[in-house]
């Protein structure tokens, strides 16, 4: 492997602020309680109507937000849902954090949310309109809506966010890079702040039939609560879910300086590429496992010194496999004394907005001294002989935790969190 070169002079990042969307309700306090208490939020379908043709009727809906939250009506219906629930999750992660963003310089604070597949909605229903109705019936915000970029323009926007503004789009992998691209901008010295994560709202006709397509999905549609059953013998795919979450990542004396409650210190990343199919994972888990190598290198930690991985556990046959496969070469021996948990067995696969969402969990974790289960976990498969916190939340206070996201196209990122004791 090649060598990484360390500089001891890198400046800290904290975590400050917290906001998630999910199907476990609104706020990052409603997604931790239901996660604490083993709740899953899949359910049936309601966003479009559906017949036997499907194969797949479930899904996870965050059928508790209310757009009109954080928008007024009229400004409400210029933009996707993507973009409605990434500026929800954003102005409750801005003020959870404290900052007071119409004071100080706007040009050292910034964003990086995106998306896996941005506007899908207004794709889908201008598409529509245009054969039924004709080109001169179409809204002049149709580009402005589907835009990938778009969520992180909107929050740029309503917090006078003027420095880096970017918008990661690599399918499930999305929110890591995210992350990991905005911890190095303060690393580095280009910013103070900087809001970070992902949104996807998902649940739409044309990707449940073409993730139902590549048979990529469950079928237990008479169980929606038991579907998503990463690392279980009969796991039969992930189940699609829609959310947002947004992180506030702070230079470390700069947080001190304003006296900011802290969650957690984000202290590595690594990120890198499957070559090997667009869709499937390196069945070795080869990439997945060099991520999680240089994210440790980059944290400047041993393996042996984490206690927690938030696992990427989409409850896919191939992907699940593989990450074990990733998690037992990388770790040895110790990999038998982890706790590893794929909270998307509560959540569903949010797609671009997973890493944001299971980076919230995992802080929480962190910061809590509470281990997330793996929920559905009845039946472990063949090989899947680590400790995956089975059905029940875990007392378990550790000190550093890694964050998996692995995405189609060979998109693997790594995050390392340590524990903020003061």
């Amino acid at each position: 492997m090649s060598p990484v070169v360390m500089s001891n002079d890198r400046r800290r990042v904290v975590i400050t602020g917290l906001g998630a969307i999910t199907d476990l309700g609104v706020g990052a306090p409603a997604l931790w309680s239901g996660l604490s208490e083993a709740r899953s939020g899949i359910s049936a379908i309601t966003a479009f109507e559906q017949d036997e043709q499907w194969t797949t009727t479930i899904a996870g809906e965050a059928s508790d937000f209310d757009p009109l939250s954080c928008l007024e009506i009229k400004e409400a219906r210029k933009v996707d849902r993507v973009c409605q629930m990434g500026l929800a999750a954003a102005v409750e992660a801005a003020e959870d954090s404290g900052i007071d963003f119409t004071q100080g310089d706007p040009y050292r604070r910034g964003v990086a949310i995106g998306s896996g597949i941005g506007g899908i909605l207004t794709i889908e229903e201008y598409y529509v309109k245009l054969l039924e109705k004709g080109p001169k019936r179409l809204s002049p915000f149709v580009v402005p809506r589907l835009m990938v970029n778009a969520t992180a323009g909107q929050v740029s926007i309503r917090l006078n966010l003027r420095g880096t503004n970017m918008s990661p789009a690599t399918a499930c992998a999305t929110g890591g890079h995210a992350l990991a691209d905005a911890m190095a901008m303060i690393q580095r010295g280009a910013a103070d702040v900087m809001l970070a994560g992902g949104s996807e709202a998902a649940v739409s006709k044309l990707c449940i039939a073409a993730f139902s397509a590549m048979r990529a999905l469950s079928v237990r549609n008479d169980e929606p609560t038991k579907a998503s059953r990463p690392f279980d013998r009969d796991r039969d795919g992930f189940v699609l879910s829609e959310g947002a979450s947004v992180l506030v990542l702070e230079e470390l004396e700069h947080a001190r300086a304003r006296g900011a409650d802290i969650y957690a210190e984000i202290i590595g990343f690594g990120i890198t590429g499957d070559a090997h199919h667009i869709a499937a994972p390196d069945p070795e888990g080869t990439g997945a496992g060099e991520a999680m190598r240089l994210s440790l290198v980059d944290a400047q930690v041993d393996p042996n010194d984490v206690g927690y991985i938030n696992a990427h556990g989409t409850s896919t046959p191939l992907g699940d496999s593989a990450e074990v496969a990733a998690v037992k070469r990388v770790f040895g021996q110790h990999a038998q004394s982890l706790a590893i948990s794929s909270t998307k067995s509560m959540t569903g696969h949010a797609l671009g907005a997973a890493g944001g969402i299971e980076s919230v969990a995992t802080v929480l974790a962190l910061h809590h001294g509470v281990i997330p289960p793996t929920i559905n976990l009845d039946n472990p498969d063949e090989g899947m002989d680590l400790d995956f916190v089975p059905n029940e939340a875990r007392v378990s206070q550790v000190d550093v935790a890694v964050n998996n996201t692995f995405g189609f196209g060979g998109h693997n990122v790594s995050l390392v969190f340590r524990r903020w004791d003061g």
